[in-house]
């Protein structure tokens, strides 16, 4: 594994020196963008019988983004075919075959642009199985290669959502070019299959979810809020989150249970995240970053994104936002100012 990330950092290396939005950016292709969220409120509950914790939350989208470009050249099954075998040989660890019947060769271009580093196989990346899962979902089985390139501003495992984000920009692509309505119910079934936040960027802005954390229940009115974000240098796992959560369960007050029912608008959320004190006992990072950002503005303020490792905090303004990012990375930890926004993965205008 480790030599193949090593092959796809030299293969990125090479690749970005060549890429051109200009050349890319030919006929049938598209531009999408893929943003960031917050969970403003995350409250796990009890474990159901399927394994998964009742999540209720509110997310919302962040102006910060990555940037997706899509493109579907025509191909037959025996160039689909000779191109797969051409990659396994020489072991192009950015390149997979999806689709009903492998029919579908797709090539992923990641593009650090975080400054953490990024390093994930094609068939490991969620924008690759977002691919290969609508296909087999809606039964494509007409032969081409799907290529994609994703300029990544949004850095992994911080709880912020990029490769959900991501996957559901492909999902919006794809649909587009595969003639599918923008509300064919089997692009959210896709989406939510996936994992919870992949279905909330199909909706962007403020939504309140449930179930999992991917059954819609409501839109808020989206803030505007200034908002900067930190993270330390080390990333928390999801999953690990929720098994020491499980180990020591920190309860939902019903207070914030009746304030997540009732209120309207993003601005009136009072922030709650009971999965933090499990993130932070798993990478101890994450108090002393906590801590820090409540000294530049004030704790109530201030939250775990999801799992983690990313903590952001709403501020009075984007200048102030920036000025806390920037003291931040003095700090050795990752920090931008950012902004509450309507977005959802869509279409750059223009495209």
């Amino acid at each position: 594994m480790a030599n193949n990330v090593s092959e796809v950092d030299m293969l990125a290396t090479a690749r970005e020196a060549q890429w051109s939005a200009t050349t890319f950016m030919g006929p049938g292709a598209i531009k999408l963008v893929a943003p960031a969220k917050v969970n403003l409120v995350l409250a796990i509950g009890e474990p159901r019988a399927d394994g998964y914790h009742s999540v209720e939350t509110i997310m919302h989208a962040l102006a910060l983004h990555d940037t997706v470009y899509l493109r579907i050249e025509e191909a037959t099954a025996d160039e689909v075919a000779r191109a797969a075998q051409g990659a396994v040989a020489g072991a192009r660890a950015d390149v997979a075959l999806g689709g009903p019947a492998d029919n579908l060769l797709v090539s992923i271009d990641l593009s650090d642009r975080t400054g953490c580093g990024v390093a994930v196989l094609a068939a490991d990346n969620l924008a690759f199985k977002a691919v290969d899962r609508l296909a087999r979902t809606v039964g494509r089985d007409v032969p081409g290669h799907v290529q994609l390139r994703i300029e990544k501003h949004i850095p992994a495992q911080a709880g912020l959502g990029g490769g959900s984000s991501d996957a559901a920009a492909v999902l919006v692509g794809l649909a587009n070019a595969w003639g599918l309505a923008p509300d064919d119910e089997r692009v959210a079934e896709t989406a939510r299959s996936l994992g919870a936040d992949v279905a909330f960027f199909l909706y962007g802005g403020c939504v309140q979810l449930s179930g999992t954390g991917d059954t819609f229940q409501r839109r808020l009115a989206p803030s505007s809020r200034a908002a900067v974000l930190v993270k330390p240098p080390a990333g928390v796992s999801t999953a690990e989150a929720y098994r020491a959560f499980d180990e020591d369960p920190a309860t939902v007050p019903a207070t914030v249970t009746e304030a997540a029912a009732n209120v309207a608008t993003a601005d009136e959320i009072p922030l709650f995240n009971n999965l933090a004190p499990a993130a932070m006992g798993l990478l101890p990072a994450l108090a002393e970053v906590h801590a820090w950002l409540a000294e530049q503005t004030t704790p109530d303020a201030v939250l775990l994104s999801g799992s983690g490792s990313a903590v952001f905090a709403l501020v009075d303004s984007f200048s102030e936002a920036s000025r806390i990012a920037t003291a931040a990375g003095t700090r050795g930890w990752w920090g931008r100012p950012t902004t509450l926004s309507g977005l959802r993965a869509a279409f750059v205008p223009g495209r």
